[in-house]
């Protein structure tokens, strides 16, 4: 069938099943696991080498109707628009990667995704790759450890997003990008690059602390690769994640609301902007074809989500008809409980300390190297915290 559909004849190699069995010498537990079942199902034949007796039924005789869910499941093919560039997304399968490729799509710009082979056996990577193909975007072979390919990647399109995770809690993939970077110098067709930001803006994190500041400081190595190579940018900034920092009142080590007590970092005043990972991703994809945008900052502040942990904590109050027994943690002691703790954690309270305590993600004004979002694309209806606490209810 494969062979059909590439028109294409692929070499046989076969393998007896002494030499298949013997492979499981020297791998893992799970390895081994693998390797026997798939030793049943291919040489045994043990899905199928039996008939179907009184005590079991086979389905698609008792069910005929189900061949149409095929037609249900299929993804719209979203319509691509003329005259809009066309953007590359690397890291599309991650957090926020998935939902810059369904911005892109949705905003009608031809989408390709690397397709790396680091996604190994990841099935549900794989599963998200071919549903972006069946909306319509184009996915690419490429890998960080074959430069060529990552340079004819960056030749097919015009705008090269990066949203690799940063996070010291999942994978930490920043100074990764410092070979995009040279593939894109090399390719020279490039009108835009986003690198991987989205969170604090680097430049203003010169006294971030220990070793929470390894992110910033990578960032701005990565910044000025960028600009040393004088390669047209923008860097999208300045929102927390609503998934990580408002369902949880901002309370580390738990992704759901407390019943009971809820920890107030200080006064609780400090102001920080919450916006939900989707209107991050719309916001993103408005900026490519954007020349107010051109070698600027794009800071993701719209103004009824810059909240106080106070008035978010407040919101669910209101929303659930009880209030909450509120326990307020000083600098000091919020700071000493880094003791002890491994190195993402340390990372995590260092990062939760700039944005509750200093409120680094608001604390300033926005220059001329800058742009806010909301106002520059009023039309993007933004999720209001109120509303999105809703959902945890």
């Amino acid at each position: 069938m494969w062979e059909n559909l590439i028109g294409k004849k692929l070499e046989h190699i076969s393998i007896s099943e002494e030499d298949f069995l013997a492979s499981m010498k020297g791998m893992d537990y799970a390895s081994q696991v693998g390797v026997g079942h798939f030793y049943h199902m291919f040489y045994e034949g043990a899905l199928t080498n039996f008939e179907i007796g009184e005590e079991g039924v086979e389905a698609s005789k008792l069910y005929p109707e189900v061949s149409s869910v095929l037609h249900i499941r299929k993804k719209k093919h979203i319509k691509i628009e003329m005259g809009k560039s066309k953007v590359l997304v690397v890291g599309g399968t991650g957090y926020v990667g998935r939902r810059i490729v369904r911005a892109s799509l949705a905003q009608g710009h031809p989408t390709y995704v690397l397709q790396r082979p680091e996604i190994g056996l990841d099935v549900d990577k794989l599963e998200m790759l071919l549903g972006f193909k069946k909306q319509g975007a184009h996915l690419v072979e490429g890998s960080f450890s074959d430069f060529q390919s990552l340079v004819d990647a960056v030749k097919l399109v015009d705008v090269v997003i990066c949203p690799m995770s940063g996070a010291h809690n999942r994978s930490h993939n920043i100074l990764m990008q410092l070979k995009l970077v040279q593939a894109i110098k090399e390719a020279g067709n490039i009108k835009r690059f986003l690198p991987s930001e989205f969170g604090f803006d680097p430049a203003r994190m010169g006294h971030a602390l220990e070793p929470g500041r390894v992110t910033f400081d990578e960032k701005m190595i990565v910044r000025k690769e960028i600009q040393d190579a004088k390669i047209p940018f923008t860097c999208v900034c300045g929102a927390a994640f609503a998934s990580y920092f408002a369902g949880n009142l901002s309370q580390m080590g738990t992704l759901f609301p407390p019943k009971e007590k809820v920890l107030i970092y200080g006064d609780g005043n400090a102001k920080v902007t919450i916006l939900e990972e989707d209107d991050i991703a719309a916001y993103t994809i408005k900026t490519i074809d954007d020349p107010r945008t051109l070698n600027k900052t794009l800071y993701l502040r719209p103004p009824e989500n810059e909240l106080s942990q106070k008035q978010l904590v407040e919101m669910w109050e209101n929303l659930i008809g009880k209030k909450l027994e509120h326990i307020s943690i000083s600098e000091q002691d919020f700071l000493a409980s880094m003791k002890g703790m491994d190195f993402a954690g340390q990372v995590g309270v260092g990062h939760f300390y700039h944005m509750f305590y200093e409120g680094a993600l608001t604390n300033f004004e926005i220059g001329e190297e800058g742009e806010e979002a909301s106002k520059l694309y009023p039309e993007v209806k933004y999720t209001r915290m109120d509303e999105y606490l809703k959902l945890y209810t």
